[in-house]
């Protein structure tokens, strides 16, 4: 049995996690964070990380706070040696460096995936695959109006891939230095962000080339999408050793 710590307890990533977490034969919820209101019942709500540790001893938690938190309640949990699981977007490069050298450090694993359902991580696979045979790429996301950053985690991870991609052909986009254009990531790829009512979590990535446009697109209908790789993050963390970033990494 799996005793499990999720933060951000009281967001709607965490609660669904919360009660996936639950309902498992093999994983136990060992404690909930949020500084909201909350009621975990029978599992002890907490305000902060620092007074849920003192209390419990969780062999794994799972990071879902509002992106402000992230950074602190990572290295909070990392210090007291809890493999993590990081779901929460708004992590800085240098703060993921910082985290991974932690990790490395303590030997506790720590894994960061942008997205968890297995469909988004598919498309930045394809996505990368493609951007070896095309110049020209776009991506365009779309979101609850409710998300904080943008562009999305996910977005951001996507276009890293393309433009690390062996052999990757994409070119600087045209018009980069124009705002209404979009954010340029790693010089390559223009990531235009949606934040409206109505939508989970939706991303296309546009290929453009002579006479010929190829798009992939990926719909989260709802949240239950992401729990599969929730569950499997959660499952493999303590077998990691450093860090992973992307939940493609746990799936080979």
């Amino acid at each position: 049995m799996i005793d499990v710590l999720v933060t951000g307890a009281a967001g709607k990533m965490g609660s669904l996690s919360a009660a996936t977490i639950a309902a498992q034969d093999d994983l136990c919820l060992a404690a909930l964070v949020d500084p909201r209101p909350g009621d975990g019942g029978e599992v002890p709500w907490f305000t902060d990380v620092g007074a849920a540790l003192s209390l419990v001893s969780p062999a794994a938690a799972l990071e879902f706070s509002v992106p402000g938190a992230v950074y602190g309640n990572t290295a909070a949990l990392l210090d007291a040696g809890v493999p993590t699981v990081v779901g929460a977007t708004g992590l800085a490069d240098d703060q993921v460096a910082d985290l991974s050298a932690k990790a490395a450090t303590t030997g506790v694993g720590l894994v960061i995936a942008p997205n968890f359902a297995l469909g988004a991580v598919l498309l930045m696979k394809f996505a990368a695959d493609a951007a070896r045979h095309y110049r020209h790429a776009e991506i365009i996301e779309t979101h609850d109006k409710g998300k904080v950053d943008a562009p999305s985690g996910t977005s951001l991870r996507t276009a890293r891939l393309m433009a690390e991609a062996p052999g990757s052909a994409l070119a600087a986009p045209p018009g980069a230095d124009q705002s209404a254009r979009g954010f340029v990531a790693q010089d390559r790829v223009t990531i235009h962000s949606l934040r409206l009512p109505g939508a989970v979590a939706h991303q296309e990535v546009v290929f453009g080339g002579e006479d010929e446009v190829l798009t992939l697109r990926h719909d989260s209908l709802s949240r239950r999408s992401f729990m599969s790789g929730v569950l499997l993050a959660l499952r493999r963390v303590s077998g990691v050793r450093g860090t992973v970033v992307g939940l493609e990494n746990l799936l080979e």
